[in-house]
């Protein structure tokens, strides 16, 4: 049980923030109290739901005393308890200690794995999924930097996904996909396994890393177009070295001076989730019993094409319906993942 004295604080926090926007503020103000209040909106709203139900459990319980009430009460009050669970758990899951990064736009990393070309392929086809789940959510989904192989697969691809709540969605998707398929390039028939790492990213804002000028070496290479087709004639591709962790980032658009902002801001993401990862990482020695622990070496999910079926193994979910997930349907799977974490949280603040 919630002490109702966390929830009065909760609720003047949130009046008092509205009380404020009314008032006028300067920019600033308006930025930090509209982020603090946008956070609150959706706890209050059930906290006001939970305290409500409890006011009319109250009010029907007095009832019971009158006896011209007392029917009316007794046909109320089991429906009204029976609410009283679902109404508590979901105040619980707004008060959760929310990642300051499930707001931000996202950055997916694609690469292939074991498989050669097949993994390729796979890798194209799992860029494509997000692409069609990321537009059916109406978000923004710009493919920053990719090569391709000459089958058409994927060697590397970082795509930036702008939106509502994206990171939040798609953080449990990093990590090892596998495909087990008979590959286009297998004449005989035979199924093979392959696979594809996703690396989800939030995306850093310049207030997250600060980078030094020295910490950097820049070079301009040569720019090649999708699948060797054409060759731009300027050397406008650039690749960024961080000197101090090893991190090397490219872009090769046809502006020299774009590829700059895109590599730099890819530079930063992954910076940023490099620092997220060692706080991560101390806070939580058990982080391997987690949903969506972040370690990207660890096989998640595996599509099985002959029997159409989709298996995460981190909750134990199989759907048959692999057709529509590669297409993009998504929704059923995170929402799982989503409530798996969010279970693990409640587990630990009760254990």
């Amino acid at each position: 049980m919630v002490p109702m004295e966390k929830l009065s604080a909760i609720t003047e926090r949130f009046e008092f923030l509205e009380a404020r926007m009314s008032q006028g503020l300067t920019g600033d103000e308006i930025a930090a109290v509209g982020r603090e209040y946008a956070e609150l909106k959706p706890v209050v709203e059930e906290i006001l739901v939970y305290k409500q139900l409890i006011a009319d459990i109250d009010e029907a319980e007095l009832m019971m005393d009158d006896p011209d009430m007392r029917e009316l009460a007794e046909e109320e009050l089991p429906t009204l308890k029976a609410r009283l669970p679902d109404a508590e758990k979901g105040m619980r899951l707004a008060l959760l200690p929310k990642d300051a990064a499930d707001a931000r736009p996202a950055m997916i990393e694609i690469r292939p794995g074991t498989g050669g070309d097949e993994a390729a392929l796979f890798a194209g086809d799992l860029l494509r999924m997000y692409q069609r789940y990321s537009e059916a959510q109406g978000w923004s989904f710009e493919i920053m930097d990719q090569t391709l192989s000459e089958l058409g697969g994927v060697k590397e691809v970082t795509a930036h996904v702008k939106g509502s709540g994206v990171f939040a969605r798609l953080k449990y998707e990093s990590g090892v996909h596998r495909v087990q398929r008979v590959p286009e390039t297998e004449s005989g028939g035979r199924i093979h396994t392959s696979a594809a790492t996703v690396a989800v990213l939030p995306e850093a804002e310049d207030v997250d890393v600060q980078i030094d000028a020295n910490d950097i070496r820049i070079d301009t290479m040569r720019s090649s177009g999708a699948g060797g087709q054409h060759v731009n004639t300027t050397d406008s591709a650039v690749r960024i070295t961080h000197i101090p962790t090893g991190i090397v980032v490219t872009s090769s658009e046809k502006s020299q001076h774009r590829n700059r902002e895109i590599a730099m801001q890819v530079l930063k993401t992954r910076l940023y989730d490099l620092e997220r990862q060692r706080v991560d990482n101390e806070r939580a020695a058990d982080r391997k019993s987690q949903v969506g622990s972040g370690d990207r070496s660890e096989r998640i999910r595996t599509y099985n094409f002959p029997q159409g079926r989709m298996t995460d193994h981190r909750i134990n979910l199989t759907l048959y319906k692999l057709d529509q997930i590669i297409a993009g349907d998504l929704t059923e799977v995170i929402d799982a993942l989503t409530a798996e974490a969010q279970a693990a949280q409640l587990a630990e603040i009760d254990g």
